[in-house]
């Protein structure tokens, strides 16, 4: 019988901590919810009026403006309710919280972004057979709107420029003014020159526009709710820092993901020597110290090992293995696996001491 210990208590009554995850990743530190939620309601107004614009002027341009600044809403309704979600516990239902919610509108909103689009390319091929008349004063009219209610949330927005979430939403808010511009431009020609084609050729850029901003929310969302290893986070080298720490002899059964957008989550068995829980809870907060300030993984879950002979690995638990050394010192890996793979069949269970 192997000689194994697993020190889970200790594990969890250090590193399972939720209070972390919430206290450092709150997206919208320091920008009050009055402030986020007067920015979406004035974006709705923008909307609005581009859309009834669209209508009397039989602009497809604005139609597709307006397309533009539903990613606005979306933008700043994410940072609305991030500063919502983080008043709202976990439960015994959802021990996670609510965050995902979040990325499942990112998700949704992505993809009927995507469906508008394709809508106003399909609209824009068939005025170019059809070409109708279009109402210019209407469209500056329509724009200028636009243009002055987002320049007021753009600067707004601005004086939290600390805080990433919205700061993106600024961008998005100043993107739909050059757009809004650009829809002033195309009314003054059609104006002058009567070229009507211009609207459905701007329309289409607009619609490339929304398509290539969507894509990454896409993205985002789908390796999320996937549970992807996060973007930036390398798990060769996050092991490698692991073994660093001392007292670490080898990591397995690593699982790295994201609970939502720049919340990230870890678990993973870790092999130490044959220490009492007072004598590995220094290595255990070596370990959190490491993982917070090199990775921003606050919400991790650890489980120490011990090690004398045998296997270390369960069957078909994954990346068994995460070290070059690791067939050499406790595994029994073969020659040709890889360090990171799906790992081979251990012929020898993971028991515990009784």
């Amino acid at each position: 019988m192997s000689s194994i210990h697993s020190h889970t208590a200790s594990a969890h009554n250090n590193v399972h901590n939720h209070a972390h995850g919430h206290a450092g990743h709150d997206h919208t530190h320091g920008m009050a919810k009055q402030t986020l939620r007067i920015a979406f309601l004035l974006t709705i107004l923008i909307l609005a009026a581009e859309l009834i614009g669209g209508f009397l002027a039989n602009s497809l341009a604005l139609f597709s403006d307006a397309g533009h600044v539903v990613t606005d809403l979306f933008a700043l309704g994410l940072a609305w309710f991030a500063t919502v979600q983080a008043e709202r516990p976990a439960n015994a239902r959802r021990t996670f919280g609510y965050h995902r919610v979040g990325i499942l509108a990112a998700l949704a909103n992505a993809i009927t972004l995507i469906l508008i689009s394709v809508g106003i390319c399909w609209e824009a091929i068939q005025r170019f057979q059809h070409p109708e008349p279009i109402q210019p004063l209407i469209m500056f009219f329509s724009a200028s709107i636009g243009i002055a209610i987002n320049l007021f949330i753009g600067f707004g927005l601005r004086k939290e420029e600390h805080n990433i979430n919205v700061r993106a939403a600024a961008l998005h808010v100043f993107g739909d003014v050059g757009v809004s511009v650009g829809v002033i431009i195309a009314g003054v020609i059609i104006l002058l020159t009567k070229w009507t084609p211009l609207d459905p050729i701007l329309s289409i850029v607009i619609s490339l526009l929304i398509v290539v901003s969507s894509w990454p929310i896409l993205r985002e969302a789908a390796d999320i709710l996937l549970e992807s290893t996060p973007k930036g986070i390398a798990l060769p080298q996050l092991v490698a820092d692991m073994k660093h720490v001392d007292g670490v002899k080898e990591v397995h059964d690593l699982h790295v993901w994201s609970i939502t957008s720049g919340m990230y989550a870890l678990s993973c068995h870790v092999l130490i020597d044959d220490l009492p829980p007072s004598g590995s809870s220094p290595i255990l907060q070596n370990l959190k110290n490491m993982l917070h300030e090199r990775y921003h993984i606050d919400h991790t879950t650890i489980q120490f090992e011990c090690c004398t002979q045998g296997a270390c690995c369960e069957e078909n638990e994954l990346y068994c293995c995460m070290g070059a050394n690791a067939k050499e010192d406790v595994c029994g890996c073969d020659d040709d696996a890889a360090v990171i793979d799906i790992p081979k069949r251990v012929e020898t269970p993971h028991k515990a001491v009784r």
